[in-house]
């Protein structure tokens, strides 16, 4: 039997903030980064709290790729506050930040679970639909995923005014983000015919879109499609699951600092053909393939057609095949054995369809830096 979860009620479109005027809470707290305080972006938030009555606190101190210092901060904040309503306004790391806090919190005060507002500002890591959250440990050198259901919020908030000044770097990394949970997805063992569809719709959009977002941010109809793209895509992989590329990229971002999304860009051609050489895998890869419009007489080629559509999509949106920081492409060849046992240990990479070896997962990491 095949379960599927959609789980947060999805308000999305011009306009779709003002679903926080219907909210029912008196006391919230706000989790955002430093910018979205500091540009009067997070004021969007309070005010329409500030109009039902809601009292409010800002938590304004959440970083890229959140650490476990940032969410323990949060946590003592929310000890403090006792929020009803938690609203999280941001890209995956004040959305990640504010799913970890809550989820400790409840059970360290032993209290009902906030209602919880997710508000992405990228269209990216579908944290707004899904039971996962990533955490880092700078110290370990380690990115830790937490799965459960209890972090999955209970609204999620699509509205594309919030991503119009998204620096076209940003879009470039979280639509290939989108892009990579979509294809994942697709081919992960938990896939289902639900599952399929989201994700064969957010891969069409990413390859309709996303180079046109990159050079026209102000684009808000193709803004709002990506916003789209990326939730369709975060519940795809929320039940399907992810694998062997998020897995990677996960121990490559702890090492190397870079964006998730640019990670799983440069990992993503090369685990595609590594996947493939399984027919069964080539298949469902050819499949969606023929989906974006890669249509040809053998699996093989439909694949091949399929990287290197992905390939040009990356060269378009000024995204290297390789690491570019010479610094940073020391690092990894030098931190390649550490990588490897945590990327074997992370949660994602059960559901790939193809068991990868030490050996193997090693020579992926080798032909990106």
């Amino acid at each position: 039997m095949d379960t599927f979860v959609l789980g947060a009620q999805i308000a999305s479109g011009a306009g779709a903030l003002d679903k926080l005027l219907e909210l029912s809470c008196d006391r919230a707290a706000v989790v955002c980064d430093p910018f979205m305080a500091k540009s009067g972006a997070s004021h969007q938030v309070t005010d329409r709290l500030d109009k039902i009555g809601c009292t409010w606190e800002l938590f304004d101190r959440v970083v890229p790729d959140p650490t476990v210092d940032v969410v323990s901060a949060c946590v003592s904040l929310f000890m403090e506050v006792r929020p009803t309503c938690v609203v999280a306004l941001g890209g995956g790391s004040a959305i990640d930040t504010a799913k970890a806090a809550s989820y400790i919190y409840t059970r360290t005060a032993k209290v009902d679970r906030p209602l919880f507002v997710a508000v992405p500002t990228t269209s990216g890591t579908g944290s707004e639909v899904t039971s996962f959250s990533v955490i880092s440990d700078p110290e370990a050198g380690v990115k830790y995923p937490i799965v459960s259901d209890e972090l999955l919020p209970d609204h999620a908030i699509l509205d594309p005014e919030l991503t119009r000044t998204v620096p076209p770097v940003v879009t470039a990394d979280t639509g290939l983000d989108v892009l990579t949970h979509a294809l994942e997805a697709y081919v992960a063992t938990d896939a289902t015919d639900m599952s399929d569809a989201l994700a064969e719709k957010a891969a069409a959009v990413v390859f309709e879109c996303l180079e046109h977002v990159v050079e026209h941010g102000d684009d808000i109809v193709a803004r709002e499609r990506m916003h789209n793209a990326s939730c369709m895509a975060g519940v795809a992989f929320n039940n399907a699951g992810l694998g062997l590329c998020h897995a990677m990229a996960h121990a490559l971002g702890a090492q190397v600092h870079l964006p998730h999304g640019r990670c799983n860009a440069l990992l993503l051609p090369h685990i595609i053909r590594f996947n493939a050489k399984d027919p069964a895998v080539c298949a469902r890869y050819a499949r969606i393939a023929a989906r974006v419009g890669c249509c040809c007489h053998t699996d093989v080629v439909a694949v091949e057609g399929l990287v290197r559509k992905i390939e040009q999509l990356m060269r378009a949106v000024h995204v290297a095949p390789v690491i570019e920081d010479e610094e940073r492409r020391a690092l990894a060849r030098e931190k390649i054995d550490v990588m490897v046992a945590n990327a074997q240990k992370d949660r994602c990479m059960p559901t790939n369809p193809v068991t990868a070896t030490p050996e193997q997962i090693a020579e992926l990491y080798r032909a990106i830096c």
